[in-house]
C-alpha cells in the first residue's frame, strides 16, 4: 500500500500540560513526545482490554446460562450481541467527538465507563442487568479504541509511525486470538472473573493515562460533526448488525429480518447522501480519496468475517465435537496468539522491507490456507497436533501479518483524520466479525464435522476475497 496522504486539513492541537494551546501536532511528528513509549504502553493496554472483551466471552456462554436458570441460548447470546451492535455503531461518532472534545478526555472517560460497567457485569444479579452492562461497556470500548490510535500519531515522530501502528494493530490481533484461551482459563474459576479482572486494569490505566497522556484536539471553532449523518450512521450500523445477529434465529427470509435489512439500507443511503453533501459529515468523503484506505477498509471487513469464524469455530469444535473442557480448548488455541505476537512484534521491520500490501495479502491467504488444511485433516476423532495445531499456527501468522498493515492505512490520512479513520477501520472489522459469527451460527445448527467444514469453506473464501481486494486496489506505481 502507498503512503500517499489525503489532502491536509487544519492541524490538530497537541496539549501536553503546560504547553500553550497553540502548540501543534506538527512538532510531535518531528521529534515525538519525550514520554512516547510510556504513552504507547498505556494506549496499548487500554486498547487490548477493550478489544479482548469482545472475544473473551465466547467460551463463557454456557456458564452464564447455568447461572441464570430459565434463560435459553437465544437470550444468553445477547451478552455477545449487545456488545457487538453497540460497539460497531458508536465507533465513528465517538471518534469524531473525540477530535472536537479532546482525545485524552474521550479516552479516559471511556476507560472509566468501561471499568464501571465491567464491575456491574461481574456482579449482575440477572441476565437483563448483564446485557445492559455489556451494552454500556461497548460504549466505553468505542470511546477507547479509535482514540488510542489518534493519540499515538502526535506522540511519535513520523518516521516511527509504521512501527507504532504495527504494534498497536498487533495488540488488537493478540487480543482477538487470546480471547478464547484467556476466557477458558477464567471460566474455570467463575465466568464473573472475565469482567472483574477489568476493574484493577482499568483503574491502573486511568491513573497512568491521566499522568502521561497528552491532550489532542482540533482547533477551537472547527465545525462539529453533522448530527443527521451521525444519527443515520448509528442507525445503519446498528440495524445491519442486529439483522445479521438475529438472522440465523429468525430465518433469513423472515419478515423481521428483511425489514431490518431494508431499514439499514435506507439509513446507509442517508449516510452516503450526507457524506457527499453535508458540510461536516461524520464520515468525511476525503477518507476514501486514496486507494490504500479504501482497500484496507474493504479487506478488513472480509478478513474479519473469516477471522471471527476461526476464533469461534475452533473453540466450539474442540468442545462440542472433541469434548474438550473450556480450559483445555482455551489452552489448545493458545499457539495462535503466541504466533501473532511473534509477527506483530516485527510488524514495523516487515512493513519497512515489504511494504503494506505483501504482508497483508500473505496474512489473508494464510487464513484461507488454515481453513483448507482443517477441511482436509480435522475429523471427529481428536487429533490435535497433526490436525488442529498447524492450522492454528497459520491463523497466528494471519493475525500478526494482516491486521497491522491494514490498520496502518489510517497513517496514510492527514493527522487530524487519524481518529476517524481508525474508527472507520474498527467499524469495518466489527461488522465483519458480526457477519462471521452469524454465518457460523447459520452453518452449524448441528455441531458435526460436515457443518464445520462448510464454515471453514466460508473462512477460506473470505481470506481469498480479502487478498483479491488488496491486490485489485493496490496503489498504482508512482515516480
Amino acid at each position: 500500500m502507498s503512503t500517499q496522504a489525503a489532502p491536509q486539513a487544519p492541524a490538530t492541537t497537541l496539549h501536553t500540560g503546560p504547553a500553550p494551546a497553540s502548540a501543534t501536532a506538527t512538532a510531535g511528528t518531528e521529534a515525538g513526545h519525550p514520554r512516547r513509549w510510556s504513552i504507547m504502553a498505556v494506549l496499548g493496554a487500554v486498547a487490548f482490554m477493550a478489544q479482548l472483551d469482545f472475544f473473551v466471552v465466547n467460551v463463557a456462554l454456557d456458564g452464564i446460562g447455568r447461572s441464570f436458570p430459565g434463560t435459553g441460548v437465544a437470550s444468553v447470546s445477547w451478552v455477545l450481541s449487545a456488545y457487538a451492535i453497540v460497539f460497531a455503531a458508536v465507533l465513528v461518532p465517538a471518534g469524531r467527538i473525540a477530535d472536537q472534545w479532546g482525545r485524552k478526555k474521550m479516552l479516559l472517560s471511556g476507560v472509566a465507563l468501561f471499568t464501571l460497567t465491567s464491575a456491574v457485569a461481574a456482579a449482575a444479579p440477572s441476565l437483563g442487568v448483564l446485557v445492559a452492562a455489556r451494552a454500556f461497556q461497548a460504549v466505553g470500548a468505542a470511546m477507547i479504541v479509535p482514540t488510542s490510535l489518534g493519540l499515538l500519531y502526535p506522540s511519535f515522530p513520523k518516521r516511527q509511525h509504521t512501527l507504532v501502528v504495527g504494534l498497536w494493530a498487533g495488540v488488537g490481533a493478540i487480543a482477538a486470538s487470546a480471547g478464547p484461551p484467556v476466557g477458558g482459563l477464567l471460566v474455570t474459576l467463575d465466568w464473573r472473573w472475565i469482567f472483574l479482572i477489568n476493574v484493577p486494569v482499568g483503574i491502573a490505566t486511568l491513573v497512568a493515562g491521566a499522568l502521561l497522556l497528552p491532550e489532542v484536539r482540533q482547533p477551537r471553532g472547527a465545525a462539529l460533526p453533522d448530527a443527521v449523518s451521525a444519527l443515520a450512521l448509528l442507525l445503519a450500523v446498528s440495524l445491519l448488525v442486529l439483522a445479521t445477529v438475529q438472522g440465523p434465529g429468525w430465518g433469513w427470509t423472515d419478515l423481521r429480518t428483511l425489514a431490518l435489512f431494508a431499514a439499514a439500507a435506507l439509513a446507509g443511503a442517508a449516510t452516503v447522501e450526507r457524506t457527499l453533501r453535508a458540510k461536516a459529515p461524520v464520515i468525511e468523503r476525503q477518507l476514501f480519496a486514496g486507494r490504500p484506505f479504501t482497500a484496507a477498509t474493504l479487506a478488513l471487513f472480509l478478513f474479519s468475517v473469516g477471522f471471527a469464524i476461526v476464533l469461534l469455530s475452533t473453540a466450539l469444535f474442540m468442545q462440542e465435537v472433541w469434548h474438550f473442557s473450556p480450559l483445555r480448548a482455551g489452552v489448545s488455541i493458545a499457539p495462535a496468539p503466541l504466533a501473532s505476537i511473534a509477527f506483530a512484534m516485527n510488524a514495523g521491520p516487515i512493513q519497512h522491507r515489504f511494504g503494506r500490501t505483501v504482508p497483508a495479502v500473505t496474512g489473508t491467504l494464510a487464513m484461507a490456507l488454515a481453513a483448507a488444511y482443517w477441511i482436509v485433516t480435522v475429523h471427529t476423532t481428536p487429533d490435535y497436533w497433526s490436525g488442529m495445531f498447524p492450522g492454528l499456527i497459520l491463523v497466528g501468522l494471519a493475525g500478526g501479518l494482516a491486521q497491522a498493515p491494514l490498520f496502518a492505512a489510517a497513517g496514510t490520512l492527514a493527522p487530524e483524520r487519524a481518529t476517524t479513520g481508525s474508527a472507520v477501520l474498527n467499524m469495518s472489522r466489527q461488522i465483519g466479525s458480526a457477519v462471521g459469527v452469524a454465518l457460523l451460527v447459520a452453518l452449524t445448527p448441528q455441531t458435526t464435522t460436515t457443518a464445520f467444514d462448510h464454515a471453514w469453506w466460508v473462512q477460506a473464501g473470505a481470506g481469498l476475497a480479502a487478498a483479491t481486494a488488496l491486490l485489485a486496489l493496490r496503489p498504482r506505481h508512482t515516480p
